[in-house]
């Protein structure tokens, strides 16, 4: 089958282009209000774009109370989602009114960064501490604004628990990362195979 994304008549029950793009890591991205509210989302358009400095991105569907706080204050932190708080992070997506907590709606305990204000979660086994670099608001090919925001941070300080980490390596296995697969569908990375890239 072949549908153009502008009519979009792809003649299916769900629109696939999320389930095709997959799996997404899940950046749990936690943040304070410039009131001094803790808030917590999951957004699956997230990952790393650079290593040298170490930056991650994350895109927000709408300007929503993560990107305003981010705005506001410069720094959030991304907890990693792994399979033991998947219905942790579900719950911390419900749509609720800024002067809510979602550590409080998910049942969370707190805890605090080394290097920024905003706190972790403390039962994350990784948690990425950043600055904010940017946010910029998309365009399309026409160049019109549409209501996606992206948010690019520099992290300055890594959590990372003893416990996955063997040889010195992350182990992927231990980490049991969660990731987003489309609809409502997730996956949990548990085997993990290697190759070898070829030498030039």
């Amino acid at each position: 089958m072949f549908y153009d994304t502008v009519s979009n008549a792809h003649g299916l029950a769900f629109n696939p282009f999320k389930a095709l793009v997959a799996p997404r890591p899940i950046g749990w991205i936690s943040s304070l209000s410039a009131e001094g509210t803790a808030n917590l989302a999951p957004y699956s358009f997230f990952n790393a774009v650079a290593d040298t400095p170490p930056i991650v991105m994350f895109s927000s569907s709408g300007w929503k109370d993560s990107v305003r706080n981010i705005e506001a204050t410069g720094e959030f932190v991304c907890n990693i989602v792994s399979h033991d708080l998947r219905d942790e992070m579900n719950a911390s997506s419900a749509p609720v009114g800024p002067g809510v907590s979602e550590f409080e709606l998910a049942g969370l305990e707190m805890a605090p960064s080394n290097l920024v204000k905003v706190p972790r979660v403390k039962r994350a086994k990784a948690a990425l501490e950043c600055r904010m670099l940017q946010i910029q608001q998309l365009k399309d090919l026409d160049g019109n604004a549409v209501q996606n925001y992206m948010v690019l941070g520099q992290v300055v300080g890594v959590h990372i628990d003893d416990s996955i980490i063997e040889n010195g390596r992350v182990v992927p296995s231990r980490l049991e990362l969660l990731s987003r697969l489309g609809y409502k569908d997730y996956d949990v990375t548990r085997e993990v195979f290697e190759l070898t890239r070829p030498k030039g």
